[in-house]
């Protein structure tokens, strides 16, 4: 058992993690929640401790995935740059930029789970990663800040401008807001991906849109 496991048997006993290939990033492992065993109905009292505490960390959500994959094939947007990847859950964006050259990774969460998951992450694949809880720790500015899915709700797209406080460059990831409209940002990639683990048969390939902002183009 690992320390993973540890983490998530506080909210379901019987859950674990396990080593997970990942078909778009072939050269890249993360500890995902482990299925087996969970295809039954959840107690009222394991339903509310997910729901109050969900393991975001234990899942790679289809943004972050296809995210990792654009920069393990595009190594040159952080090679030899500091990098800082926003709302890092698993720290699979931050893993890749270590892996594609980046001089420094930095994985931030408010979870402090999601950053002991994305660690233990990094070890697992060999790269070394910096953690924080807030990207204000660091009054430096990072060379690239790289998000994915964290415009769920509309009162967060006042992110996209905040972002550039910490660096003037952005790599932004979405599946759920089909067009961010904002004069900073660029689409320059569509592809699909899935949420890793499927927990439902009927879970589809998400679309999935890569966007660069740039501090240059902001209108005031």
């Amino acid at each position: 058992m690992n320390e993973l496991d540890e983490i998530i048997q506080t909210i379901l006993p019987a859950a674990q993690t396990i080593q997970t290939a990942l078909p778009l990033c072939r050269q890249l492992k993360l500890y995902l929640l482990d299925q087996t065993g969970l295809d039954r109905t959840f107690s009222n009292n394991e339903m509310q401790a997910i729901f109050t505490n969900t393991p975001f960390w234990a899942f790679c959500w289809a943004s972050g995935y296809a995210l990792a994959s654009y920069i393990l094939s595009n190594p040159s947007k952080v090679c030899g740059r500091r990098i800082i990847d926003f709302g890092s859950g698993s720290g699979i964006v931050a893993i890749a930029a270590a892996m594609a050259g980046a001089d420094e990774a930095a994985a931030c969460d408010i979870d402090i789970n999601a950053l002991k998951a994305a660690k233990i992450n990094a070890d697992l694949n060999n790269v070394r990663i910096t953690t924080c809880k807030s990207v204000e720790d660091n009054v430096q500015k990072y060379d690239l800040l790289t998000a994915a899915d964290v415009l769920y709700n509309t009162n967060n797209l006042f992110l996209l401008d905040r972002f550039f406080n910490y660096a003037p460059e952005v790599l932004l990831a979405e599946s759920r807001v089909k067009n961010i409209g904002h004069p900073s940002y660029n689409k320059i990639y569509e592809g699909r991906a899935a949420t890793l683990p499927r927990l439902d048969k009927s879970d589809i390939d998400e679309h999935v849109s890569i966007y660069t902002g740039n501090s240059c183009l902001c209108y005031y």
